[in-house]
């Protein structure tokens, strides 16, 4: 009799057990009504439906085998016409300093910004000049001017800086991310003098026919001080920059966003991280000059911490096109101020040998490489190091990555496919830029830049990036200009390196969820894989191509959860 007693105690336990999780089991979501893309395969394929729980895709297919997978007391989401994606994400970008884009004064040219000429720069800094905004890193800062557009056509000096003020520093930074322009007080504050050498890899600019700094810096002379100008200055003030950027990632569809050049900000991702704060996951590729600081942590993992982890280092071996320093085999037609006519831009790390010991590092922990070569010469620096380190490891299954390759020649495109590199490139240089270009290398190279179609055709994976905060992180303007390659002038930038816009798609979805060695989980929507969606306002597929530039994001949505809803304001 005890036995049986027991027996029934038991059987009850279990049964009410199983009746709490049956009771405690979250609700399904069902997706449908609109274009459910599932970036499978290659060619498009829509499905009527899509159920997620608890963060993962459970079924894609047909609403009334949807209806029964996703079950009793399931949430039906419709869609109302409106199309689903897998989370969108960015092949290369700056993610730590969205915030100095979102936050900093806003110095972009039309049509993003209307920063169109000098004065008009100087008015934007004299409004953004309030103890407020000084109080956020000791500095007037701003981001994204471009010499190349403005009327002037030239670089603000400190001379047009010091018109805004004279009594604080001031630094500003360049679209491309590779010169900063300080007034006269920053100049003071940073200790740079006419005795100042130049650092390797940059200049100082100077002003003519003297050694007095004109407030220019570039490369290597004003990407350590950006750091030391443009980092925030208090617990608050990290907390505002952070919020400002994560925010603006999901508002254009992000699910997953990379750093791809991290240095001190890592600390800044990982307390974030500790505290829960991150909506979407960050991958971090880590400047090779901190690798000894931060690649032993326990964030250089292929698994995520509450949304964060390192996913490799990065190097950096030359400059901007747009800005010049990007090194090239020939002269640039019209060479920087002071620049002789045998000008061809300069290499960031000029020994090869050390550049050889850099990547070797790579090589010999398995670190995944991010390598930034813009100028057709950096990439043969790069492309013979890599040849000469695949001939002694022998590897197989490394996914390195060459960064933009604006300039890469057909050859470089072969090589690169032997080696097994990714190309992430960055055809929004074909709107930004394309007409600079042209100036700046002729109109048959000119027409060559981002050559995504020839990638594609020769076999080279790639990825497509808007290495924000370099250009707003509006991943349907990256599609637009790999689609379109339309110039701020009109003109078509190359018209046989277009791609469909289905490919375009593919690169910022599939194929970046395999260049970060995510497409197990990420990328397409499949059954088991993190339900990471964005919904958007139309079809990039279906709408004409000049029309996918204006493509909104409805909502983001991170392993299920809403991050983001546009509001009805700004519909």
């Amino acid at each position: 009799m005890r036995l049986f007693r027991l027996t029934l105690l038991v059987a009850s336990a279990v049964f009410l057990a199983c009746q709490g999780e049956q009771e405690t089991e979250s609700p399904a979501t069902m997706y449908f009504n609109g274009d459910i893309l599932t970036m499978v395969g290659a060619t498009p394929e829509y499905v009527e439906a899509l159920v997620e729980r608890d963060g993962k895709i459970l079924f894609v297919g047909d609403t009334n085998k949807a209806m029964q997978i996703a079950g009793k007391g399931h949430i039906m989401k419709n869609l109302q016409g409106a199309t689903m994606l897998p989370g969108l994400i960015d092949g290369h970008a700056h993610f730590a300093n969205f915030g100095l884009q979102a936050v900093g004064a806003q110095l972009l040219a039309p049509p993003d910004a209307d920063v169109a000429n000098i004065p008009k720069l100087i008015e934007v800094l004299k409004a953004w000049n309030t103890p407020e905004n000084r109080s956020l890193t000791g500095w007037i800062f701003g981001t994204g001017f471009d010499d190349s557009v403005l009327e002037e056509k030239r670089f603000p000096t400190r001379h047009d800086l010091d018109q805004v003020t004279e009594e604080f520093p001031i630094m500003i930074m360049h679209i491309s991310g590779h010169f900063a322009v300080v007034n006269s007080k920053g100049l003071e504050v940073l200790g740079i003098t006419a005795e100042t050498p130049d650092p390797e890899g940059g200049i100082i600019r100077r002003e003519a026919n003297s050694r007095e700094p004109n407030g220019v810096l570039e490369e290597l002379a004003a990407i350590p001080n950006m750091i030391a100008a443009m980092m925030p200055k208090t617990p608050e003030a990290n907390q505002m920059f952070f919020d400002a950027g994560q925010e603006m990632a999901l508002s254009y569809g992000y699910t997953t966003a990379q750093e791809g050049r991290a240095m001190q900000n890592h600390e800044l991702l990982t307390a974030m991280a500790s505290q829960n704060k991150l909506k979407i996951d960050v991958v971090s590729y880590i400047d090779y000059m901190f690798t000894d600081q931060y690649m032993g942590a326990e964030w250089n993992s292929k698994a995520y911490t509450n949304h964060y982890r390192i996913g490799g280092m990065k190097i950096t071996l030359d400059g901007s096109p747009q800005g010049r320093t990007a090194w090239r085999t020939k002269p640039y037609l019209i060479p920087p101020d002071g620049m002789g006519s045998e000008y061809s831009g300069y290499p960031a790390i000029p020994d090869d040998s050390t550049v050889r010991s850099i990547l070797e590092r790579g090589f010999q922990n398995d670190w995944q490489i991010l390598a930034h070569a813009n100028g057709d010469a950096a990439i043969d620096q790069l492309l013979s190091t890599m040849e000469s380190l695949h001939q002694q490891y022998k590897p197989s299954g490394r996914r390195d990555v060459i960064i933009h390759g604006q300039y890469i020649r057909e050859d470089q495109l072969n090589k690169a496919v032997s080696l097994n590199l990714i190309g992430s490139l960055f055809p929004m240089h074909t709107f930004y830029w394309g007409d600079w270009h042209k100036q700046l290398i002729g109109d048959s190279l000119g027409n060559k830049i981002s050559p995504v179609r020839s990638a594609l055709d020769k076999g080279l994976k790639i990825t497509l990036h808007t290495d924000a905060p370099v250009a707003l992180p509006n991943l349907m303007r990256v599609v637009w200009t790999a689609v379109a390659r339309t110039s701020r002038s009109g003109e078509t930038i190359g018209a046989e390196e277009r791609i469909t816009p289905y490919e375009a798609l593919q690169s910022i979805t599939s194929w970046s969820a395999f260049q970060h060695f995510e497409e197990d989980q990420k990328g397409t929507l499949e059954p088991g894989k993190l339900a990471d969606l964005v919904i958007l306002d139309n079809n990039p597929l279906k709408v004409p191509a000049a029309e996918i530039k204006n493509i909104q994001v409805m909502e983001t949505i991170k392993e299920g959860e809403t991050v983001y809803q546009r509001s009805t304001e700004q519909q």
